[in-house]
Formats: structure tokens, C-alpha cells, sequence
């Protein structure tokens, strides 16, 4: 499955792409070093289930993602975009400009939910998370490397500590694996084939499957329990189609119609 195929069968989705594509072009690629973590220094905190940014042990530089983010901004701003996102970007690249400290802070706000006053949060969260999945990515590689498939099997991002956005079955049964995603910073971790992984009830009696007619290896896998909801892919091969959330925002306009929320943040609510 293609992007330009997914669109034709969606045509919906047509205004978001390209307001992703726009973005994706004024990130660019992170062209910033990154030194490899010293990850002795976090081992007691990995296994202790702390979130590597979380760290107090995990020394990491954020002025160049501060930066990134305020790039970032400032582009789109001088950039044509529909009338209400115009004046919204406008809006937060002056807020990120008022005062030398506003780049560090959204940033804190993003990573530590830390106080940013913001007139426009929910494209600041997908700005930002934008530019700092760039400048995470080989931290993200590189912690994928070092840790064990197994060693962490727990219901948020072992990078950033978010909950997951989106999952994957991997594999072919009877022996087939869930590998929950990242909408945040990207990273994907193992988590256990069965059991909600917002709540963590383990009832197959209070869990479902909501099937897709016409989008094939995309469900809705929901729990009864907390409500919660998780968009899964199912198959293989597509995944940066299946599994990059914006393709399946009609999935979540389906689970709301049944009164399931969405537990993860998604970036696509602006």
C-alpha cells in the first residue's frame, strides 16, 4: 500500500496530507550530532521503568531541539497555509519570539508538562512533537539497540513516557506479537498480545475487535473496562502508511461515534 493509493480509497484525507507533507518539508532533516547516551548510567532507572528522557541519569542537550522547534515555526509562518492555521501559526511564532525563554519552556512542556501558556496547544504539540521526533530519531535507534525485545513491557513509551498512539501484529499466529507505537517521539516497544494497555484489564470478556469494512488490516481494539481504544495494523509491509496515525483519523471519528476515547494524545486535533 501506497500513500498516493491510500488517498485515492480515502480522498478525505487529501487536506491533512498535505498539510503534513508542508510540514514534513519546512522540518527538513536533523542534521544535529548526537552523542551515543552513556547507558550504565541509566540502567538502574530502565529497569525501575523511568522513561529515558525522564531521567534524572540521562544527560541530554535540548537547545538544538529548542531551536529546531522555533525554525520550525518561524518557516510555516512566512509559508501560505489555509486562513485559520495562518493566523494560529502567526499566534504561536509570536509567543515563541516575546521571549528568549519561550523555545526552552515549550519544550519543557512537551517533554515534562511543565507551565507554557499557549493560545494554540494543539498545534504546538504537533509542531513540536514534529521537530523533536527529528532530533530524538538516533537516540530513539540507538535505545532500540541497546535494550532487550523483552526488557521493557510496559504500557508507555520507554523513551518519552507517553501511552501509545497506535499498535502492530507482528508475526504469524498462533504466534504473533503486538508492538505498540509511539505518536510522540516514535519509538516502538513490545507489549504483551493480550490486555488493554491503558488500563491493563486483562478480561477477554471486557476487550473487542472492532473490524474496518474496506480498510483490511486496520481495526479498532477497544476495552469495555476504561473505555480506551487502540487503532491496530494487522498486517505488514505498509507500515509507514498504517501506522503514521494521520491516515487513520477516520478510525478515531468512528470510535468517538461509539463512545470510545482516545487515551493517547494525538497531534492531529488541531
Amino acid at each position: 500500500m501506497t500513500h498516493d493509493l491510500w488517498l485515492t480509497r480515502h480522498p478525505y484525507l487529501e487536506p491533512v496530507a498535505r498539510l503534513h507533507a508542508q510540514v514534513n518539508t519546512a522540518a527538513g532533516e536533523s542534521r544535529v550530532r548526537q552523542a551515543v547516551p552513556q547507558w550504565d548510567a541509566y540502567l538502574n532507572d530502565f529497569h525501575a521503568g523511568v522513561p529515558l528522557l525522564l531521567s534524572s541519569n540521562f544527560a541530554f542537550d535540548l537547545e538544538p531541539a529548542e531551536s529546531m522547534v522555533e525554525t520550525l515555526v518561524e518557516r510555516l509562518a512566512a509559508s501560505a497555509l489555509p486562513n485559520r492555521l495562518a493566523h494560529e501559526i502567526r499566534a504561536l511564532h509570536m509567543e515563541l519570539h516575546c521571549d528568549s525563554e519561550a523555545p526552552r519552556r515549550a519544550v519543557a512542556w512537551l517533554l515534562y508538562d511543565e507551565a507554557f501558556a499557549t493560545s494554540c496547544p494543539g498545534l504546538l504539540r504537533y509542531l513540536g512533537w514534529t521537530a523533536l521526533a527529528r532530533y530524538l530519531r538516533t537516540t530513539v535507534n540507538a535505545f532500540a539497540n541497546w535494550r532487550e525485545e523483552d526488557s521493557w513491557l510496559r504500557n508507555y513509551c520507554p523513551t518519552c513516557g507517553a501511552p501509545p498512539s497506535m499498535a502492530q501484529l507482528v508475526g504469524t499466529e498462533p504466534g504473533r506479537q503486538r508492538v505498540l507505537w509511539c505518536g510522540c517521539c516514535g519509538t516502538r516497544w513490545g507489549y504483551r498480545r493480550s490486555g488493554c494497555p491503558f488500563c491493563e484489564n486483562n478480561n477477554d470478556r471486557r476487550l473487542g475487535v472492532l473490524a474496518i469494512e474496506g480498510d483490511g488490516d486496520l481495526r479498532i481494539d477497544y476495552c469495555e473496562s476504561c473505555g480506551g481504544y487502540l487503532k491496530t495494523y494487522a498486517g505488514n509491509g505498509s507500515e509507514d502508511v498504517f501506522l503514521a496515525d494521520w491516515t487513520s483519523i477516520h478510525l478515531d471519528i468512528i470510535a468517538r461515534d461509539r463512545q470510545l476515547k482516545r487515551l493517547a494524545a494525538s497531534l492531529y486535533e488541531l
